[in-house]
């Protein structure tokens, strides 16, 4: 007799189903696990049989054989343990298979028998749900996989209180969802001293997920105006909410099964590599643009990161998805993220001040800034030149508008953006209109079109800059709540994308 039981392995963020099979037959005593295991699946007998001696349940002189099926699909992850016991204790007659076959179970066992909380609580309770069956997981799991509302969760802290579960002695409650976490104080805006024409960049760049490249000197403050964005940018929908929080529970960044409505925004340092960026490693792990997914990705020291980290970016900014490609694994993920890259001029950053710039100005700022590829230039939306802030300017009051006051006008546009794409799926901000959609949403009057034809033929502008400055152009009149792009639109729209660097 097979006794079975239900997991799940997860391909990127999708959470495939796992059927464990357990057979207990007349033999030599062994206990083997097949199907493609890794390292850590084949190390469960182990774990899980000194936690059934921890319960005084002794496995028969026999040969028990696991088999995860499919068998051509690789298993990784130390969340096979419960599984695996939940099948060996059913094929030993102590649960009753039915119980057991009615959910999916995932959980790493501690020596002990206690349940250690694994990642991917929240693509396992989406996939119990398309399969009608209750999800079985560790108890510091549950309030993460909870979100999911169609699946009924059974959260327990031991394999001892799963057993009792399904043998009616002491039923699980069904866990409760998580709180709703708060997004981390971002400061306001009006803090940073002057700089208007690059706080106005990056209230055009929140509205419509623009992406934004700000040089300056040192001090100018680039990355405090960095670090402040969020407190520009709107909650996450609840589907938008669900789909990066899948994300990161798959890294598992999500903290006592909170979910947070607050928008991503990762920095990574410039000594990152390529996997850890795009998403990689053995297990085709999400990287950092993943991981920004319907938030930021600020890069400070833009040209510093490694050319392969650059070049890197230039598809995933266009398709808003990532392939992770390895020998064992080929898996999409999402990355629809907003880039906020931060440069200095040149190499010693003062090149604007012939007072402290080196002896190599001005070839040393063209071979720093030429790190960074046409193509990926291209791609910038806003370019701006941070001045630096004159001393005396540092004693003056805060000025300017307060990050609430952009953050609804931020808001505002992005409902009307929202609108706007109502039936055209994947489309949600004006950054990610193309084509005939761009051209519904964006049509030029006689001016617009000269402004803008006289600067494609002066500039040298791409068809793909030709097309940005378009969206940029529509967030800026979403911003002023006009129906229509008028000429201070395009002309403001232009000025952005030809400030620095090139066309």
């Amino acid at each position: 007799m097979v006794a079975r039981a239900f997991t799940v392995s997860f391909d990127g963020l999708e959470a495939r189903p796992v059927e464990v099979q357990c057979a207990v037959t007349p033999g030599l005593p062994a206990f083997s696990i097949v199907g493609l295991p890794d390292k850590a699946v084949s190390e469960a007998r182990d774990r899980v049989r000194t936690a059934l001696s921890a319960m005084s349940i002794a496995l028969p002189s026999k040969r028990i054989t696991i088999n995860l099926a499919p068998a051509g699909l690789p298993k990784e992850g130390s969340h096979f343990d419960l599984p695996i016991a939940l099948s060996l204790l059913s094929a030993l007659g102590i649960l009753p298979g039915d119980a057991v076959e009615r959910a999916v179970a995932l959980g790493e066992m501690s020596l002990d028998g206690s349940l250690v909380p694994v990642a991917g609580a929240l693509p396992a309770a989406l996939a119990a749900a398309c399969e009608n069956r209750a999800l079985v997981c560790p108890k510091a799991c549950g309030a993460e996989a909870a979100w999911v509302g169609a699946a009924e969760v059974l959260a327990a802290a031991s394999l001892s209180d799963v057993v009792r579960h399904f043998t009616g002695q002491s039923p699980l409650a069904p866990a409760e969802p998580g709180e709703v976490l708060a997004g981390h104080d971002a400061g306001c805006l009006s803090e940073v001293k002057g700089q208007e024409r690059a706080k106005r960049a990056l209230e055009i760049a929140a509205a419509g997920r623009h992406h934004v490249l700000l040089i300056g000197t040192p001090g100018s403050g680039k990355s405090m105006m960095a670090a402040r964005l969020p407190g520009l940018l709107p909650p996450l929908t609840a589907a938008e909410a669900l789909e990066t929080s899948m994300i990161h529970s798959l890294a598992g960044l999500l903290d006592e099964g909170g979910i947070s409505r607050a928008r991503p925004f990762r920095d990574p340092h410039h000594t990152a590599s390529v996997p850890s960026i795009t998403g990689g490693g053995k297990s085709a792990r999400p990287g950092e643009i993943s991981l920004a997914h319907n938030g930021v990705l600020f890069m400070d020291e833009f040209p510093e990161f490694p050319r392969q980290v650059l070049e890197a970016l230039r598809q995933p900014i266009e398709t808003g998805q990532v392939m992770v490609s390895r020998a064992n694994a080929h898996v999409r993920y999402p990355c629809r993220f907003m880039l906020l890259a931060a440069a200095n001029p040149c190499r010693c950053g003062y090149l604007s001040d012939p007072a402290r710039a080196c002896s190599r100005a001005p070839l040393c700022g063209e071979d720093y800034l030429g790190r960074i590829s046409g193509p990926l230039m291209d791609r910038f939306d806003l370019r701006v030149e941070v001045p630096p802030v004159q001393f005396q300017d540092l004693g003056l009051p805060a000025t300017g508008e307060r990050s609430a006051e952009i953050a609804r006008r931020v808001e505002a546009a992005r409902a009307r953006q929202a609108a706007r794409f109502d039936g055209h799926p994947g489309l949600r901000q004006n950054a990610d209109a193309a084509g005939r959609v761009l051209e519904e949403i964006a049509p030029l009057d006689p001016e617009c079109r000269e402004m803008l034809g006289r600067a494609a033929e002066r500039f040298g502008l791409s068809a793909r800059g030709f097309h940005r400055i378009l969206r940029v152009a529509r967030t800026i009149a979403d911003l002023a709540a006009e129906e229509a792009i008028r000429a201070p639109h395009m002309a403001e729209a232009l000025s952005y994308r030809l400030a620095a660097g090139p066309a």
